[in-house]
């Protein structure tokens, strides 16, 4: 977590988002500089107030609707992503921040739909000490006690998420803040993180997070952990609690420390998946611009996807009871920028429609480092959604509270969709406009489009699949060059919508057919899964109401009905061994209409049992960025092997394969060819012998095994 920005001084704390993540410093190093942080800001002039860009700005673009190229637009309300969470859109405060109870800053959240506030700040949170309000080695603003944050809390209709002390504190500690928040003081805070980035302890080599636990590995993490849980939860067990982990692909996911037999990830989960109720990562993808960091929000989908993967491995059944929070991000570059507001709300929908409850950016304020020219806007680098009132030199923010562009990029997000409504399929044919769809309680339908092109306008042409919108005209938001907040404008007459550069528009139909009587089947899941099949039951809507029920595999924006039944289970047939598989349940009533989706289901069929050949991979040692791998190829059947080939797939299009030895290695895209060396050539039967090859990969972001092989055309076991 970055600590303030601060005038002429630089960053404390968070350092470069990269493979090695050295440039960190400790909590302790930031009293005098936070000190002087304070002092300085106090003595700053007071900012003139930002002005609002017009339609007339040098960098203001307007573009008719016959001058804009089309993209396609494909929206499927058949094919559910997910319900928006009561915790979906979150924030974080710190306590060096005096402007945190402030009633604007209140008001400003609430306007901006946020219903969750994380507290006490990032890496303050493993030196904080509730009981006395303090954080040795750190500053601590007036005004900024957990009792005044919880009225901030309550005065927005938002809940808290706490980091529990766990670098610096003890179980009792954190029992005593549960007991205090819930049982004397009846706050109801629910969610419970055990320490921040704890991975930054200097186990890894980087060492900015605060732990004073001699033993600094993850299986030391991981037993207080669940020594954490138990008290806390001896106090209220109905808090939730949640772990940290690596996001798979950065820093230092995949590395092995020394004396550990497994990375961070696979070490905790083995041990906690029983206990947990959330797992946590953090994402600041950064690059050399906003708009990079905005081209990369499509690695979020593959990292969750892993996350997913790991905790389905240790938790089993009970990985449906642990969900995923996201409870830091930010680009980590021109933070205050218009790229920088539609990376807010293309990755916080990203996030929420691949399997996170909640996001929390970073944060609420912050402080500025340097200042640049983006998109004709001043930036300051400041990862705060409102100004602090700070200065650079001679050049201040606006006014204390200003909001930033990527306050406007959430805020935006309140006329997509709110807590209760049903995320679905969207997509577009142009990688400059990202798409994301919500199915609203009311029954109308919101579809958020992104223009990420700075220069050109895109006009939307929107098909719907699962859904018939009524000829009457939409409502459209927006926000974009020559706004001051978000806006409803006119609907463009006479063609499709356009979409200004660098801009973030909402269109929301309302449904022309009545809506089916029968609501969303239960959640599925999975009872039983094999090779080519898998079985998958639900519970029936409330109503009783439904005669029949369709299970579809979600195909992007399209879907495949895999088959239908008259019970709330059914049996999936013809699935490849070895594959992945997302599918929703809807029902239909009797007059043939078809229900909202179920929440999703993403599964996994097994590798062949009875197969005549064996793969073992095994990642040896990983960086983050790129790994060494080793596999085992055998022959278990009763025919010797000549001469073979083996044949997988990459799940992540980020995986590649940079050299080998002991095998000809090739590669097309994601798939890989792998032909023997001559001298491995032979197998002989029933495991006589193996052949054995090794290559150095490449990962950008997550690093999953792949799931199938193929040797000379037959699938392999897999161990």
């Amino acid at each position: 977590m970055p600590l303030p920005h601060l005038p002429a001084t630089g960053r404390l704390g968070r350092p470069a988002r990269r493979a090695g993540r050295t440039a960190g410093r400790r909590p302790a190093a930031a009293l005098v500089c936070a000190l002087t942080t304070v002092a300085a800001l106090a003595a700053a002039p007071p900012a003139p107030a930002a002005t609002a860009r017009t339609a007339a700005d040098p960098v203001a673009t307007t573009t008719a609707a016959g001058d804009a190229s089309t993209v396609e637009v494909s929206v499927n309300a058949g094919v559910g992503l997910g319900t928006i969470d009561k915790a979906a859109f979150g924030v974080n405060h710190a306590l060096w921040d005096s402007h945190m109870n402030d009633s604007e800053v209140t008001g400003l959240l609430g306007e901006a739909g946020v219903g969750v506030m994380r507290y006490p700040g990032g890496s303050y949170g493993d030196i904080y000490h509730w009981k006395d309000h303090t954080a040795p080695g750190g500053y601590v603003a007036p005004g900024t006690t957990f009792d005044e944050f919880m009225g901030s809390v309550r005065a927005s209709g938002s809940q808290p998420m706490i980091i529990a002390n766990y670098g610096t504190g003890t179980p009792q500690e954190a029992a005593d803040w549960v007991r205090y928040a819930n049982v004397t003081r009846g706050y109801g805070a629910k969610y419970w993180e055990i320490g921040n980035e704890i991975y930054g302890n200097g186990h890894y080599g980087s060492g900015w997070e605060a732990d004073d636990h001699p033993d600094k590995s993850p299986r030391e993490y991981a037993r207080n952990v669940l020594a954490y849980a138990e008290a806390m939860k001896a106090v209220d067990p109905t808090i939730k609690i949640g772990a940290v982990l690596t996001t798979p692909g950065d820093w230092p996911d995949g590395i092995v420390g020394t004396g550990d037999s497994a990375d961070w990830n696979h070490t905790v989960l083995s041990a906690v998946a029983g206990t947990i109720d959330f797992a946590i990562v953090h994402s600041y993808p950064g690059g050399a611009t906003a708009d990079e960091a905005l081209d990369r929000t499509a690695r979020l989908p593959g990292q969750l996807r892993e996350v997913r993967r790991q905790i389905d491995r240790y938790a089993g059944e009970r990985s449906s009871k642990i969900g995923i929070a996201l409870t830091e991000v930010n680009s980590n570059v021109q933070m205050n920028s218009r790229p920088n507001g539609l990376f807010a709300a293309d990755t916080y929908m990203t996030a929420l429609e691949n399997g996170v409850f909640n996001v929390d950016w970073w944060n609420v304020h912050n402080g500025p480092t340097k200042v640049e020219t983006v998109d004709g806007d001043t930036d300051f680098n400041d990862f705060g959604l409102l100004s602090s009132g700070g200065c650079v030199g001679d050049v201040c923010q606006p006014a204390v509270n200003t909001p930033f562009h990527p306050y406007f990029g959430i805020k935006s997000l309140t006329k997509l969709g709110r807590p209760g409504d049903t995320m679905v399929a969207s997509s577009t044919d142009s990688d400059q406009v990202s798409a994301h769809a919500v199915h609203r309680a009311d029954g109308t339908l919101s579809v958020m489009l992104i223009n990420k092109d700075p220069l050109n306008a895109r006009s939307a042409d929107i098909s719907y699949t699962g859904y018939t919108p009524t000829t009457q005209a939409p409502v459209v938001h927006r926000y974009g060059r020559g706004d001051t907040d978000v806006t409803r404008v006119a609907v463009t007459a006479g063609s499709d919508q356009v979409l200004p550069p660098y801009s973030i528009t909402t269109i929301t139909v309302a449904p022309h057919a009545s809506a089916a009587s029968v609501g969303a089947p239960g959640a599925p899941k999975t009872t039983a899964v094999g090779s080519s099949t898998a079985t998958v039951s639900w519970t029936a809507p409330a109503n009783g109401k439904a005669v029949r029920y369709e299970v579809y595999e979600r195909l992007g924006t399209n879907a495949q009905l895999l088959t239908t039944s008259t019970s709330t289970s059914a049996t999936l047939p013809n699935l490849p061994p070895g594959s992945e598989h997302t599918v929703n349940v809807l029902a239909r009533d009797a007059d043939g209409r078809l229900s909202r989706p179920s929440e999703p289901l993403t599964f996994a069929t097994t590798a062949p049992r009875d197969s005549s050949c064996l793969v073992n991979y095994r990642v040896d040692s990983g960086w983050g960025s790129g790994f060494v791998a080793t596999v085992t190829v055998s022959n278990v059947g009763d025919a010797p092997i000549n001469g073979w080939t083996l044949d997988f797939t990459w799940p992540s299009t980020g995986q590649s394969v940079q050299s080998a030895w002991n095998a000809n290695v090739t590669s097309s895209g994601t798939r890989v060819h792998v032909t023997d060396h001559g001298a491995n050539a032979e197998l002989s039967p029933r495991g006589g012998s193996t052949a054995t090859f090794g290559f150095v990969g490449a990962n950008d972001g997550a690093n999953p095994a792949p799931m199938t092989f193929t040797l000379n055309g037959t699938v392999c076991r897999t161990s």
